[in-house]
């Protein structure tokens, strides 16, 4: 599906809410100097013997026989052991997404703990933008289409110049202003929400739809996402 709407020039948001764009977010606002989103389990264990580096596998939801971290974004906060190294992430679907749009021009992630810093950057950078969604093993899921309708409706509101050319960014946008106030009850019958209850990982979800924790845009330069904001708490 992304091949048909990829595009050379202007800025591709990707975004995987739960839960590997948040943790990415995560990550950077709590130490890490960067990370390496790598597609398979095969890549990641290349680095294993880097003292420089964590490295974090996630596959149906579950951390990875073998490896220490997954996509869990809570796994980073307030961890010694992350700061100051390099973070190989390999996930279901957020990294698949960022392989699939690595070299259409500028990658940046999103999710809603950067969804403030984010967009402010998006309207002052002002080129197109287009929202990758990575859904669940490229099938449509509920939580991705809810951030992008975030996004459409803050730079819509904010006086953003563009024209809207996908009736998808009309029906997202939509399904996150009728559900804005109450996101969780909104999701509580969705697909991955159910299927990360299952895991008894509800605390991650919670962690995932609250706004703005993060003051970070990571940005894929060369490889390697890292923050092109100066790290600052909220």
């Amino acid at each position: 599906m992304y091949e048909l709407y990829r595009q050379e020039e202007g800025i591709t948001v990707v975004v995987d809410i739960f839960r590997a764009t948040t943790a990415i977010c995560t990550a950077l606002q709590n130490g890490v100097v960067e990370v390496i989103p790598v597609a398979s389990i095969h890549d990641a264990k290349r680095y294993s013997n880097d003292d420089d580096v964590i490295i974090a596998a996630e596959r149906g939801g579950e951390v990875v026989e073998g490896f220490k971290y997954g996509n869990s974004p809570l796994s980073y906060i307030n961890n010694p052991e992350i700061v100051g190294k390099s973070l190989v992430l390999t996930t279901t679907n957020g990294t698949q997404a960022i392989e699939a749009a690595k070299t259409d021009g500028e990658l940046v992630i999103g999710a809603f703990s950067n969804l403030k810093v984010l967009t402010e950057w998006l309207i002052k950078e002002d080129q197109d933008v287009m929202i990758l969604c990575a859904g669940w093993k490229n099938r449509l899921n509920l939580e991705d289409g809810l951030f992008a309708g975030a996004v459409v409706d803050i730079l819509l509101n904010a006086g953003y110049e563009f024209d809207i050319d996908s009736d998808a960014a009309i029906i997202t946008r939509l399904l996150y202003t009728t559900s804005k106030n109450d996101m969780g009850k909104f999701l509580e019958n969705s697909s991955h929400r159910n299927r990360l209850k299952n895991l008894h990982l509800e605390k991650d979800i919670d962690y995932c739809l609250q706004l703005n924790t993060c003051n970070v845009v990571p940005k894929l330069l060369g490889g390697v996402i890292k923050n092109v904001l100066k790290q600052e708490a909220y």
